[in-house]
């Protein structure tokens, strides 16, 4: 079966879907399938025992070994019928704790099933036929009843092949298939047994006995037909019980996930069938420095991507890292940081004829000794230099992350508004010295300790770079602290003229 012809069933088969759901939890949409489809498979298995019944009869009181071939045939085929509801019913189970992907495979094993019967069958019509035509004749009566059973018969295969033909179309059920199959050979076996029958009613006719032995050859062209049907259908089978999936459609899902912006690379694409269902698991590259939400929203695309391929598909996407450009460095120090739990800022790449050197901050939790942060930090610049070969040096200023002071308590102090009067103070006595122009306001003082905090909003010029603006803000700290004493934590807040707060 093609990828087109899948990629079609599938479609027209997930148009059904329904978000309602019934007692057994599955959409109402499936369980109104799994109904038709039982219907059908059990139709089938009423025709399988009137046909069964006519040829034997018939084939027994005319001796015609084309027609108790067939009806040996259609005795095989009420078993495969049978085979085929009990798997419809199967697979139509939901997925519970033993069986993950559902038991859609219950559909396959059955098509396999089949396949081991109609070659037996076709063991036994072989060596009958042979023995008749080399061994011992058996005089065939081309009565009208002989005539009739197979006219019915091949009336009742076509209806049969037809319906159960349709609802494997429509629900993608490959047991149905098979049963489908089944029946279509069944037509052409008949038309073969008429055909030796006709043989043997010219042979009484002409007088010439040689033609007697067309009933034989058209038993060996039964088997041939069903032998080809075989080995079609037992294919089909062990294909999709060993996870076979055509190369087109492996493509097919590869292109489809590699088409979604911001896939570097679709490292590994596994499908897999159950009964009438697709799975795919499918393994990506992104940027190494993506944050989760953007990889997931990527996740979410490529899933979609890859359901227009494969409508209806269980699609499971995992996410890794890509590889680092040679000179994405500044990725690296992020995202291996990030490995250890560690924060990094202040990184400064120094080009030198010996090699390239990288300095940079990194923060560790307040409530470690310096043993362990040493530690942690010595495997961050480890892996920094595993990830761009070739560093000559990697050198690290630790400090702490401050999570065990972040949140502090303001009381009333004293000596608030003596700082309040020495900062400013200085802060007009640095604005003498310092050419970039700019407007402190919106002054705060926090109490700690032995220490008191600041915070205020700096006023710069809009267009003036966000590198100045930095160097700005760390001459004035280091102005405020020379000038002001036991000044504890500052934080400035560098904002455009004419800003209003809000945005």
């Amino acid at each position: 079966m093609s990828f087109e012809h899948n990629k079609r069933t599938l479609i027209a088969s997930n148009t059904m879907s329904a978000n309602n759901t019934n007692g057994t939890g599955q959409p109402a949409a499936t369980v109104s399938a799994n109904r038709e489809k039982r219907m059908v498979a059990a139709a089938s298995v009423l025709a399988a025992v009137v046909l069964v019944a006519m040829k034997l009869v018939v084939g027994i009181s005319t001796n015609s070994l084309g027609i108790l071939s067939e009806a040996l045939h259609s005795g095989l085929d009420f078993v495969a019928a049978s085979i085929t509801l009990w798997a419809v019913h199967m697979s139509a189970m939901p997925a519970d704790r033993e069986h993950t992907y559902g038991h859609g495979k219950f559909e396959n094993l059955s098509a396999l099933l089949e396949t081991m019967l109609l070659l037996a069958t076709c063991g036994w019509i072989v060596y009958e036929a042979g023995y008749r035509l080399f061994v011992v004749e058996k005089v065939v009566h081309a009565t009208f009843w002989a005539f009739a059973v197979i006219i019915v018969s091949t009336v009742i295969e076509f209806s049969r092949w037809r319906a159960l033909d349709r609802v494997a179309k429509k629900h993608n059920s490959q047991a149905l298939a098979a049963d489908a199959l089944h029946f279509s050979a069944d037509i052409l076996s008949s038309f073969v047994v008429l055909l030796g029958l006709v043989g043997v009613f010219m042979a009484e006719l002409l007088g010439q006995p040689w033609m007697q032995k067309a009933d034989a050859v058209a038993a060996l062209g039964v088997a041939m037909i069903v032998i080809w049907v075989s080995i079609r259908l037992g294919r089909r089978a062990v294909d999709d019980l060993l996870d076979r999936i055509p190369p087109e459609m492996q493509d097919a899902v590869t292109d489809a996930a590699a088409s979604v912006h911001g896939i570097e690379e679709v490292r590994r694409v596994r499908l897999r069938r159950s009964g009438p269902l697709f799975f795919a698991d499918i393994t990506l590259a992104v940027d190494c420095t993506a944050r989760i939400e953007s990889a997931h929203q990527l996740s979410d695309r490529v899933e979609a991507a890859v359901k227009g391929v494969l409508p209806g598909a269980d699609v499971v996407i995992h996410v890794e890292p890509g590889d680092f450009g040679e000179d994405d460095i500044l990725a690296a120090v992020r995202v291996c940081a990030a490995r250890r739990g560690l924060e990094a800022h202040g990184a400064r790449i120094i080009e030198k004829p010996s090699g390239r050197s990288i300095e940079l901050h990194i923060e560790v939790e307040d409530t470690l000794r310096l043993e362990e942060a040493h530690r942690r930090v010595t495997r961050f610049e480890n892996d920094l230099r595993d990830a761009v070969p070739g560093l000559e040096s990697v050198v690290t200023h630790i400090e702490p992350v401050g999570d065990a002071r972040a949140r502090l308590e303001a009381r009333p102090d004293a000596r608030l508004a003596d700082k309040k009067s020495l900062v400013e103070e200085a802060l007009k006595l640095f604005a003498q010295t310092e050419p970039t122009r700019f407007e402190a306001h919106d002054l705060k003082f926090v109490a700690n300790g032995d220490e008191v905090g600041l915070s205020f909003h700096c006023t710069l010029d809009a267009a003036t770079p966000i590198t100045a603006a930095h160097d700005f803000t760390q001459r004035l700290e280091s102005f405020l602290r020379a000038a002001v004493p036991n000044l504890g934590r500052v934080v400035i807040h560098a904002e455009p003229a004419g800003h209003d707060g809000e945005q």
